[in-house]
């Protein structure tokens, strides 16, 4: 347990920050996900529509430190390149 003001402190600014992070990641699986059901399903109209709010949304969450770089860069790499074999 923290005893002095300042890491009483850095546990509150911590939990607020935590809290943020876990939202712009499950915005972020929210956004996967429905692109891996179009996938799934088999509607390129869909999977590309989807994959439009995919790229931003993770490039997003790279800038706000949720996600590593390469991190974002290998996931929406792998993801095109499933959108694109549905062609």
């Amino acid at each position: 347990m923290a005893n002095t003001s300042s890491a009483k402190k850095a546990v509150r600014k911590i939990a607020r920050r935590t809290e943020v992070n876990r939202a712009r990641r499950s915005l972020v699986r929210t956004s996967i996900r429905k692109l891996d059901d179009a996938i799934a399903a088999g509607d390129k109209a869909a999977a590309s529509e989807a994959f439009k709010h995919v790229e931003p949304a993770m490039m997003r969450a790279v800038s706000n430190g949720v996600y590593h770089k390469n991190t974002a860069a290998r996931k929406i790499s792998r993801l095109s390149k499933r959108v694109k074999a549905l062609a």
